[in-house]
């Protein structure tokens, strides 16, 4: 049976004057992607993907050196489209999320709504899935993402979905990559 890791990216550099597409990952967020890195079930990896932000592509760049096999880039593996509100400090930003899981098909202050971005996501993973060479498959993504796609997976409705285990990311899923079923639910990278 062949394996879709799927990996929410670790600890970015949170950064309000950079745009959050291009916020990279931390040297917090650097260590845990290479302690995920070290688990012997990655050593049959055939290919990595990602979105097309910093911190996705951080990770899989990462991960495509050290396990020696090539990454490509999906911009629609990204998290929704936030521009309409850009930053937001965390005390709005959370509350904000779980108006975004819980209205699936508003967009809730100009985001992009969650149904559209999960349709774009389960497309992108499907992509992923029938077209990288037989074997197991790396995706770096996004906690939002992540979510997205484990509804489907799940098949529940947004917002009831199983939610990554740890706050600051690093989390992953085991997906069997020919039934598109999750065969282990969100585990966390361990911390320093």
């Amino acid at each position: 049976m062949a394996t879709i890791y799927f990996l929410t990216h670790p600890e970015v550099v949170i950064d309000p004057a950079v745009p959050i597409p291009r916020w990279p990952l931390s040297e917090l967020g650097r260590r845990r992607m290479a302690r995920f890195l070290e688990a012997p079930a990655l050593a049959d990896l055939v290919a990595v993907y990602s979105s097309d932000e910093q911190k996705a592509l951080d990770g899989a760049e990462m991960a495509a050196d050290v396990l020696g096999v090539t990454y490509g880039v999906d911009p629609e593996l990204g998290e929704n489209d936030r521009s309409a509100t850009g930053y937001l400090p965390p005390v709005e930003f959370w509350p904000l999320v779980e108006l975004f899981f819980a209205r699936p098909d508003e967009n809730v202050r100009g985001w992009e709504s969650a149904r559209a971005a999960q349709a774009r996501i389960v497309r992108a993973f499907n992509r992923a899935a029938e077209q990288a060479p037989p074997g197991d498959l790396l995706i770096v993504s996004h906690g939002g993402v992540g979510r997205l796609l484990a509804a489907h997976l799940a098949g529940v409705e947004i917002g009831q979905e199983d939610r990554p285990a740890h706050p600051g990311g690093g989390c992953w899923l085991e997906i069997d990559r020919e039934r598109r079923a999750i065969t282990r639910t969100w585990q966390a990278i361990a911390d320093d």
